[in-house]
């Protein structure tokens, strides 16, 4: 089933969430697998957000690994507690990086990226099963209204 996002590019950063909480919620609710949810995921995020790239990694073992994402090539594997993905991971909590250049242990998928938010998914158990990355190509793009709304998005992958 092909399902057409509708998110007006005219609104205001709160107002598209809030177009796109309910939409993304239809989408996802009736699907059981994991990467086909991640994929559709990305993509309504990244086209109804206008972000850069858009994509999820996956806790496996001591490591974050490369899930489905939209947007250019990406790192495939970072170590716990390194740079923004593996931090937030390590933490357990949603971080905001204002400039990735001034992150102590950035790690610099893209030169475009300037300003990057990362938010832990826990799974059912409470534990970190995945982290979504979302990157803008201007610096200080991602605030506590990113934050919000991309805490409660994604808790319609688990």
């Amino acid at each position: 089933m092909s399902e057409e996002l509708n998110i007006n590019i005219n609104l205001g950063k709160e107002e598209k969430y809030k177009q796109l909480l309910p939409q993304l919620t239809a989408l996802l609710n009736d699907e059981e697998d994991m990467v086909a949810k991640q994929a559709n995921f990305c993509a309504a995020l990244k086209y109804g957000m206008d972000f850069f790239w858009v994509g999820f990694y996956k806790v496996q073992g001591n490591e974050l690994i490369l899930g489905p994402f939209q947007g250019p090539v990406a790192c495939t594997r970072i170590s716990k507690g390194k740079g923004v993905c593996g931090t937030a991971w390590e933490n357990e909590q949603t971080i905001i990086v204002g400039d990735v250049d001034l992150f102590p242990g950035h790690i610099a998928c893209s030169s475009l990226s300037k300003s990057e938010i990362v938010v832990p998914v826990f799974d059912a158990s409470g534990k970190v099963a995945l982290v979504l990355d979302v990157d803008a190509t201007e610096v200080n793009i991602f605030d506590e209204i990113d934050k919000k709304y991309l805490e409660r998005l994604v808790r319609l992958i688990y």
